[in-house]
């Protein structure tokens, strides 16, 4: 039984416990949200990046802009986010935002979860723009439903001045209603429309009404991630010419689509994905762009974390690749394997066999290796769900872990063998 379920009125009196937090936290760094203009992304998949992309351009077109992100925080040197949350604690985050406003920033990027929406982490902190980026099957250990998630995303719009929101998310309308203005983008729907979309190697390349875009980040979502950001530019008055030249000035986001090239044959790629619309965008494309083989190695959160979506990740993985190897990922106090079952099931629905082309391996690293022993001549290996972490949670708690290093070490173990 969770502590929900164990004391009765929990929302009430959790909720005015946090909001009441806030307000003593804003007090005592003096409300620094206030002295910036605030730029809330929030939505399911897509915000990191998008925020990225939105504190670049400012940047880089001269308006000094902080950001506030999963991965990391400041104006021109980001420091990493240590905490394993995407919005931190609203002590942290005055103090940081505080620090931003030290710093002469003019604006703040600042990632907004469904969770910090719920609890007032950013109360006290007034908001020029919401972004949505989507809202897909996410977090519904902690809001049960999918319709009390996306009422939580919607309390960004309740108190923006105005709304960026994508046309293509079936719960758009309902963004729509909260803000006062707004303006809509898309791929298939939208005031600003993607057309005559190119996925490059190592970018997208597309036209929206007098703008052509172009990214130095893979992947067709990151159509949707950079129009988001060329919707802001627009609202903020920038030119046509800044928008363009500041999202293309991006080049990465740690965690994120990262390429890992050790000399190796095969495309390694490290990403954050770790829900089933992100795995829906993702995997599909990868698919069409790989020559040989595509292997996908993941896992899904433990601890009470949203069971329901492992099964339905498992689907998608078995539906568009080759090979699917399922290991941990932050199983915290939940048994490793029961989790890999989960995943398994729906895997063998699309015909994966056990120790065939289906590899249930708990601990990371070993999975990561036998990721690479797979790999030849023009496959492509995804590596999934962990991203830019630092650490990985287990039933004792927290260890040092960041998968870019393991897959380095993987990949030359490798190479060393095969000579």
């Amino acid at each position: 039984m969770s502590i929900k379920e164990k004391i009765p009125f929990y929302d009430k009196l959790v909720l005015p416990y946090h909001a009441g937090k806030a307000a003593i936290y804003g007090t005592i760094y003096g409300f620094p949200g206030r002295k910036l203009k605030v730029i809330g992304v929030t939505g399911t998949n897509g915000k990191t990046t998008t925020s990225f992309m939105i504190w670049k351009m400012l940047n880089e077109s001269g308006r000094r802009t902080g950001v506030m992100t999963t991965v990391g925080w400041g104006v021109d040197e980001i420091h990493e986010q240590m905490e394993h949350m995407t919005t931190v604690d609203c002590g942290v985050l005055n103090r940081r935002i505080r620090k931003i406003v030290e710093a002469g920033a003019e604006y703040l990027v600042l990632e907004l979860t469904s969770h910090a929406l719920a609890q007032y982490r950013a109360l006290g902190v007034p908001i020029e723009i919401a972004v949505m980026t989507n809202v897909t099957h996410e977090h519904l250990d902690y809001h049960k439903t999918f319709e009390n998630y996306r009422d939580a995303k919607r309390k960004l719009f309740k108190q923006a001045k105005y709304g960026v929101i994508n046309a293509d998310d079936p719960s758009a309308g309902y963004f729509e209603e909260d803000v006062d203005e707004y303006v809509t983008y898309g791929i298939d729907y939208g005031d600003l429309k993607a057309e005559k979309i190119k996925l490059l190697p190592d970018g997208v390349d597309y036209k929206a009404g007098d703008l052509h875009i172009r990214t130095q980040v893979a992947g067709k979502f990151n159509v949707s991630n950079s129009l988001a950001a060329a919707a802001v530019g627009k609202r903020l008055g920038l030119s046509n010419e800044e928008i363009e030249k500041g999202i293309y000035a991006l080049t990465e986001v740690e965690g994120r689509m990262v390429t890992v090239n050790e000399g190796q044959e095969f495309t390694a790629i490290m990403d954050y994905a770790h829900t089933p619309d992100a795995f829906e965008k993702l995997l599909p494309d990868m698919k069409k762009a790989t020559r040989g083989k595509l292997i996908v190695m993941f896992g899904s959160a433990g601890g009470r974390r949203d069971p329901s979506k492992r099964e339905p990740m498992g689907e998608i993985a078995g539906k568009n690749a080759d090979i699917v190897i399922l290991t941990e990922e932050d199983d915290r106090d939940t048994p490793g394997m029961e989790i890999l079952e989960q995943i398994a099931k729906g895997a063998r629905e699309y015909g994966k066999k056990d120790d065939k082309d289906l590899f249930l391996i708990l601990d990371r690293p070993s999975a990561i290796l036998k990721a690479c022993q797979l790999a030849g001549a023009g496959d492509t290996v995804l590596f999934l769900g962990k991203g830019n972490e630092k650490t990985i949670e287990r039933a004792h708690g927290a260890d040092a872990y960041y998968e870019l290093d393991e897959i380095k070490k993987a990949i030359k173990k490798v190479k060393k063998t095969a000579k």
